[in-house]
Formats: structure tokens, C-alpha cells, sequence
């Protein structure tokens, strides 16, 4: 059975940073995605950013060069280093995987998602 538990999400002033994680059991070996999505108050989940299964990390234009997606394989933790935060930020975080692979856009919806994690970022 997959689970996914986040944490790290909290409140903080706009132009800091948080580290979100993501501690994963269950996962095969290889051939499944996994990463991040959000959804802010009123709105649907979007992705934010994804490591394919061939190791390649995407991420939406809007978090580009301010976040950045890394997955720990000794300790099966997956990170989201968010920098320069900015009020419309704010959001549930989720962790989510899949297999074979995660789509960033949920085009496929994915199968796996955490309990998500309250990201709240003040002006």
C-alpha cells in the first residue's frame, strides 16, 4: 500500500521560504511519478511540480526558478524547497504519485495523494 505524508507547510512572510517534505512508503522501485500539486481557497488543484519517471523534474511556470523539486532515495522523502514566496502561494499543498508515471496537468488523475499540508503566506 502507498502512503504519503506531508509536512512543513506553515505561515510566512511573502519573499521567505519554506521546505515542504513528503515521507513516501510503498513505492515500487522504479516506474511511477511522483510530486506536488496545490489548491488555494476556491480553486482547483494545479500542479506545481513533478519528478517524472525517468527522473526529470518539471515544474508550472509560475514557481519556475523560485521552487525546486528533489527526492530523497535513502530515506524515501520527497522535498519542495519554495523560495521568494508570495502571497498567491498560499494553498493546501498535496503530494501525489502514480504509476508509470505522474502527470503534472492531472490530464490522467493521479492515483496516490497525502493529506496535504496548509501553505499560508502573508504580504
Amino acid at each position: 500500500e502507498v502512503q504519503l505524508v506531508e509536512s512543513g507547510g506553515g505561515t510566512v512572510r511573502a519573499g521567505g521560504s519554506l521546505r515542504l517534505s513528503c515521507a513516501t512508503s510503498g513505492l515500487p522501485a522504479s516506474d511511477y511519478g511522483i510530486g506536488w500539486f496545490r489548491q488555494a481557497p476556491g480553486k482547483g488543484r494545479e500542479g506545481v511540480s513533478v519528478i517524472g519517471s525517468d527522473g526529470t523534474p518539471y515544474y508550472t511556470e509560475s514557481v519556475k526558478g523560485r521552487f525546486t523539486i528533489s527526492f530523497d532515495n535513502a530515506k524515501n522523502i520527497l522535498y519542495l524547497q519554495m523560495t521568494n514566496l508570495k502571497p498567491e502561494d498560499t494553498a493546501v499543498y498535496f503530494c501525489a504519485a502514480d504509476r508509470p508515471d505522474l502527470d503534472l496537468y492531472l490530464v490522467v488523475p493521479a492515483k496516490y495523494w497525502g493529506q496535504g499540508t496548509q501553505v499560508t503566506i502573508s504580504s
